[in-house]
């Protein structure tokens, strides 16, 4: 049986709350015990006595209001549930009460009693889960690196090869999808690499407009061009013998990576507008989304800079490939993000957490950590609820349809290959890679009437790759773009 503590000076609807929960049962007995109290000293009392699984506490009493008296009762219940009420419908009350920890709150007169009891159900439900995620402790032996988190065989690679980079002072490409943390990675060589602090000086390549680009890279001169009312160093000047971080040197102009080019061939660079020379004494690590190879086959980025980049590459895996690293992840995110929201949401219950490793994770870590940060603020206690967390994609596709890298795909009389959609027993009829490849193209274009955007989007590819793969498979292309 549940307690339950009803605080209203009120006391006719006092009687008619509590006459109303006492007549409830659950598997053939009364499911709550209440008490009441109609003055807020007096609830404070009773709370420490009975223990109220929930508090239904009313705003205007006769000593203090309920709002004043909320952190008192949580501290005197423990892991009780307060529900504010009042007859008044003022935001900024509500959103006070939410932000003192309230679990809910909710305006009287009740049309019904439904809404509460509805309410207060949720609320033991939530109770239930903090106490079984009490049990879950979502921290695992994690492999720690400054501020990377994972156990996964892939991260504990890139952990050993941090540790090589950093004992050299070559330079570095960082390739990785939007949201795998390359600047994290860029940190980390760099704190390692120096005994002493040196400069890290990061700038994003895709941020700045390309007019302004070269002078922010290499500084300018007074008088360099209009506005330029003094010197300024660039960040290359800037970084001194530490280390510059070039984010996303994928986006950057063709007339910029030549010059580019140059300061890495001569390690050495002028401001614009200037002549003389400055010695390039930072070490360069340069990072991208993109696939270089490709932008270089598609003429959008220089070979000769290419290979001067790729020195050492490091590859970062995308979230879906390391779900394993996900518990530890969140548990170490929920502290970070627990300080910045002030909040103290640390249970996360199991089929929460199993809800988190389905999730596709298209953003990465970076996706993560904003859809913890939204259920975090949301919570209306210390447990992570699922209902504040993205819905879980279709596993399954309607209508006869099939999955293709997760995305449902309707065949519409096109007929899948065998090894799509049967076992093969037989080793001689397995395909080959490059004709599995082919056929699948084939499907995926036909499937999507030859969208090749859409196209794209289910193989999980670039438009150059399916352009160059159309082109060496002689796959139609007289369809739509």
């Amino acid at each position: 049986m549940e307690t339950l503590l009803i605080v209203d000076d009120d006391l006719s609807l006092l009687e008619s709350l509590k006459m109303h929960f006492e007549d409830i049962e659950h598997d053939g007995a009364p499911r709550y015990q209440v008490v009441t109290a109609t003055r807020a000293a007096e609830a404070l009392r009773v709370a420490q006595e009975v223990m109220p699984s929930v508090v239904i506490l009313d705003m205007k009493l006769p000593d203090r209001t309920g709002l004043d008296i909320i952190e008192e009762m949580k501290s005197l219940c423990g892991d009780a549930r307060i529900i504010l009420v009042t007859a008044y419908h003022d935001m900024e009350t509500t959103i006070r009460a939410m932000k003192a920890g309230a679990f809910d709150y909710i305006h009287k007169p009740f049309p019904d009693l439904t809404a509460l009891d509805i309410v207060v159900s949720r609320a033991l439900e939530y109770r239930q889960l903090s106490r079984r995620a009490a049990t879950v402790n979502v921290e695992t032996a994690a492999a720690r690196l400054g501020d990377i988190v994972g156990t996964s065989s892939l991260m504990q690679q890139l952990v050993k090869e941090i540790g090589k980079v950093a004992a050299s002072r070559a330079t570095v490409l960082i390739h990785g999808e939007s949201g795998t943390g390359k600047e994290l990675i860029a940190r980390v060589i760099h704190n390692y690499s120096y005994d002493e602090p040196k400069p890290f000086i990061g700038i994003n390549c895709s941020a700045i407009v390309d007019t302004l680009l070269e002078s922010e890279l290499f500084g300018h001169e007074k008088g360099a061009f209009t506005g330029a009312n003094a010197v300024k160093p660039g960040k290359f000047e800037m970084a001194e013998d530490g280390t510059i971080f070039l984010d996303e040197i994928g986006d950057m102009s063709l007339m910029l990576q030549a010059k580019l080019l140059r300061v890495l061939q001569e390690r050495e660079f002028e401001r614009v507008g200037g002549v003389k020379r400055i010695k390039l004494r930072a070490r360069v690590i340069a990072a991208t989304h993109r696939n270089l190879v490709e932008e270089v086959a598609s003429g959008r980025f220089r070979e000769d800079l290419y290979q001067r980049l790729k020195v050492i590459t490091l590859q970062l895996p995308p979230l879906r490939e390391r779900r394993d690293d996900i518990p530890s992840l969140v548990h170490h995110l929920l502290d970070r993000i627990n300080e910045k929201v002030h909040k103290r949401v640390t249970r996360v219950p199991p089929e929460v957490l199993a809800h988190l490793m389905r999730l596709p994770w298209r953003g990465n870590v970076r996706e993560l950590e904003n859809v913890l940060t939204r259920a975090v603020v949301l919570a209306p206690g210390e447990v992570l609820l699922s209902d504040n967390l993205p819905a879980l994609e279709p596993t399954e596709p309607e209508h006869g349809g099939h999955l293709i890298n997760g995305h449902s795909v309707h065949a519409n009389g096109h007929s899948l290959p065998n090894f799509l959609v049967a076992p093969i027993d037989d080793p001689s009829r397995i395909p080959t890679l490059e004709e599995a490849e082919r056929m699948l193209i084939e499907l995926t274009m036909n499937v999507t009437k030859g969208h090749k955007g859409k196209t794209c989007q289910i193989l999980g590819i670039s438009r150059p790759t399916l352009e160059r793969k159309l082109q060496k498979y002689g796959v139609r292309q007289d369809q739509q773009a």
